[in-house]
């Protein structure tokens, strides 16, 4: 009779071998990144907005979401948000400094909405104010 638990064993640490990993190619699409100036503290504000998009945008939805640190004199106060969907091309869905300020979840979402599940209904973040 076979030793089981040495067969599970073995087959466990073949699961856990890193040379056996492979990293997904290409990055699955659509993604959303984040830039943002860390020199500014904003890493709490990016990881809120990553949050809240994986949130109301699950998987297939919304495939990955990236927060990116900047830490340079021309990445200073930079905040942006990126879509790239199927072909790669990233879309800017909002500027700190073009739009005038972070950006309201609301409209984020809306924004990010009308390209990748347009006709969505986002509840209350459709209604009016």
């Amino acid at each position: 009779m076979a030793d089981t638990s040495s067969t599970t064993q073995e087959l466990s640490q073949e699961v856990l071998d890193p040379a056996l990993f492979v990293p997904p190619s290409p990055l699955p699409h659509p993604r959303v990144v984040i830039e943002f100036c860390d020199r500014c503290r904003w890493l709490h504000r990016a990881a809120w907005v990553s949050t809240e998009l994986l949130l109301t945008f699950p998987s297939p939805a919304l495939a990955a979401v990236s927060v990116m640190p900047l830490n340079s004199e021309d990445t200073a106060g930079r905040f942006r948000v990126w879509l790239e969907v199927g072909d790669g091309t990233p879309i800017l869905m909002w500027d700190r400094k073009l739009n005038g300020g972070f950006p309201e979840l609301k409209e984020l979402k809306q924004r990010i909405r009308d390209r990748i599940q347009p006709g969505k209904s986002l509840g209350h973040s459709d209604r009016k104010s």
